[in-house]
């Protein structure tokens, strides 16, 4: 069985063999609002070039800020890598 409590509600048990657990299903840009290009649901957009590189100059987007489909830790990893790297070119383009 799986305990639950759904934003703040009462604690319900429910059976269950096996489970899932996600978190942050909304991303946390906020604060990026009227800076950087979000796509309807508040997820960065990145240029369609591949890279990490967002419609701001200077910021780039890497993880669940950026992905809506996989929003996991590990590809977040991978992105997140990708955004160093383009962050590195960045600032060795920009002198």
């Amino acid at each position: 069985a799986v305990v639950v409590r759904s934003q703040g509600k009462t604690m319900r048990s429910i059976p269950a063999a096996a489970c899932f657990v996600a978190i942050g299903h909304d991303p946390v840009t906020e604060f990026l609002k009227d800076k950087v290009d979000m796509d309807g649901a508040g997820y960065l957009m990145t240029r369609a070039d591949g890279t990490t590189r967002t419609s701001a100059e200077g910021v780039f987007a890497a993880g669940d800020v950026a992905d809506h489909v996989y929003r996991q830790a590990i590809t977040s990893a991978g992105s997140g890598a990708k955004a160093a790297l383009d962050a590195e070119r960045y600032l060795s383009e920009s002198g």
